[in-house]
């Protein structure tokens, strides 16, 4: 079945239909409404599911210094081979990629464990708000036990899509690199075509993470999994790429500030002894949490929008089929009329 069944089998087609499409805008306008209709709740998911995750990942105290600073040299080896200057910008660049990637290894369990319990949480919260439902957390464990390998499924998948959309772009950029420097231009030359591969892989990795945000959301609240959900997000995001670029813009900029002031405030800066990370780190990790609790919120939201949407489209094109079926019957009808003449008048002429 490619229709909603747990959380959204109390919201008919009826329903969906009346939720208007809306803009990023709304759609944030829409979450904060949610939140302040069901704050206990999503603050019981920020602070048993998304804190954990958030403070592993901006504390990196899983990974090894020693790892990160061999990635970081073999990505800088690679890019001064593609034919890149070694610039300050560079180094920098490529020590905070080999971070991530490897605090994204090293955070895998707690990502496939608590991150996907949260979103699940969250999605099957707002629809039970839109179904104007109590949560009750007997429901929600229930769910779990039967989406989780739908769910498991698709973060797989999501995970494959992102890395394949890494490996399209470093492929690209070496073989862009490579050709210009054969072709004997200097590495100032290379760094314009180079930054425009750049600016090509951000447009085409903002569309994977929307597409992937949404089917995250469809595995749980629709009975398909894995590719088939992928597919049923990118069906259903057309039309509404915009506001979709838009909240992962917005979510992209909130969670790069809070990772910058954590690297700043208390990886690097400290006052005296140190005192200062014992309350500006729970802050900032409480604020990146936020942060992503709000951004799966609004990909929830997002997700109905992009049903209204779809079914708004699919009325539409039942009223044209409706309306070129009736000028369809009303032509014939004509045609008719007008033989019947005809032959009334050839007749009327015999005579």
């Amino acid at each position: 079945m490619g229709h909603p069944q747990i959380a959204t089998q109390d919201l008919p087609v009826t329903l969906i239909g009346q939720i208007r499409p809306m803009n990023a805008l709304e759609i944030l306008r829409e979450t904060v409404r949610i939140l302040r209709a069901s704050p206990s709740s999503f603050m019981t998911i920020l602070a048993l599911l998304i804190c954990p995750v958030s403070a592993a990942l901006l504390s990196n105290e899983l990974i090894d210094r020693s790892t990160v600073a061999v990635l970081s040299r073999r990505l800088i080896l690679l890019a001064t081979i593609s034919g890149l200057p070694l610039t300050h910008f560079l180094k920098q660049m490529c020590h905070h990629l080999a971070g991530t990637l490897l605090s994204s290894a090293f955070c895998f369990p707690l990502l496939l464990t608590f991150l996907l319990t949260a979103r699940s949480s969250i999605a099957y919260s707002v629809a039970c708000t839109y179904a104007c439902k109590r949560i009750i957390a007997a429901e929600f464990f229930a769910l779990v036990r039967r989406v989780w390998r739908r769910l498991v499924s698709t973060y797989l998948w999501v995970c494959g899509a992102i890395c394949g959309c890494f490996a399209l772009f470093f492929v690209m950029l070496i073989m862009v690199c490579n050709s210009l420097a054969i072709l004997g231009y200097p590495p100032e030359i290379v760094v314009y075509p180079a930054l425009l591969v750049v600016l090509i892989f951000s447009m085409v990795y903002a569309h994977t993470i929307i597409v992937c945000n949404l089917a995250s959301v469809i595995s749980v609240l629709e009975d398909v999994s894995g590719p088939r959900a992928i597919l049923r997000s990118v069906s259903l995001v057309k039309g509404q790429t915009q506001a979709g670029l838009l909240i992962f813009l917005g979510s992209t900029i909130g969670m790069a500030f809070v990772e910058g002031l954590f690297e700043h405030r208390v990886k690097t800066l400290s006052y005296g002894d140190g005192s200062s990370r014992i309350w500006e780190g729970p802050l900032l990790v409480i604020m990146y949490s936020f942060v992503v609790l709000v951004d799966s919120m609004m990909s929830a939201v997002f997700y109905f929008t992009c049903r209204s949407s779809s079914i708004e489209v699919s009325n539409m094109n039942g009223h044209a089929l409706e309306e070129v079926e009736k000028f369809s019957s009303f032509e014939s009808t004509n045609i008719e009329c007008v033989i019947f003449a005809e032959n009334g008048s050839a007749q009327h002429h015999l005579r």
